[in-house]
């Protein structure tokens, strides 16, 4: 009955793990009017007003030491027999945790971008990313995917 909550219960957090806050947040700034000539715009479109490169850790969800955690108990509890199943879980447990912990740690650490542009509909927004993608300041981009690609 465990493993077979632990199953269901593992692909839940799988999803969950990779569910971060990144992509594009709206704002509403002014002083930018839609085009007039006629033309129509593209909703995702706009131009890059100015890139910050930020450095430092992120903010930590706790999803990596969670599903480090879940996975060492399973594996803990396959290698382990008799009385020290219990404890083989437990330690798999700990040290899946510790492992899931640092490696999200990890992946938050490294320097990513804040793009800040101006929409075609006048909305500024900010797009946070690790790449680039050959975008610059005043480029002219796409947000697909909430990621920032040159037009």
């Amino acid at each position: 009955m465990r493993l077979r909550f632990l199953s269901a219960l593992l692909p839940a957090l799988l999803l969950a793990a990779c569910a971060t806050p990144g992509g594009y947040y709206s704002g509403h700034g002014g002083g930018y009017a839609p085009p007039q000539d006629g033309y129509a715009r593209c909703a995702n479109c706009g131009v890059v007003e100015k890139i910050d490169r930020v450095y430092g850790e992120r903010n930590s969800s706790g999803g990596g030491a969670v599903l480090g955690g879940i996975i060492g108990a399973i594996v803990g509890n396959q290698i382990g027999s008799g009385s020290g199943r219990a404890a083989a879980t437990v330690a798999g447990a700990i040290a899946g945790g510790a492992v899931g912990n640092s490696a999200e740690r990890n992946a938050n650490s490294a320097p990513w971008y804040e793009l800040y542009l101006r929409m075609d509909d006048g909305r500024r927004i900010v797009v946070s990313q690790r790449d680039l993608h050959g975008v610059r300041e005043g480029a002219y981009i796409l947000i697909r995917n909430g990621q920032a690609y040159l037009r």
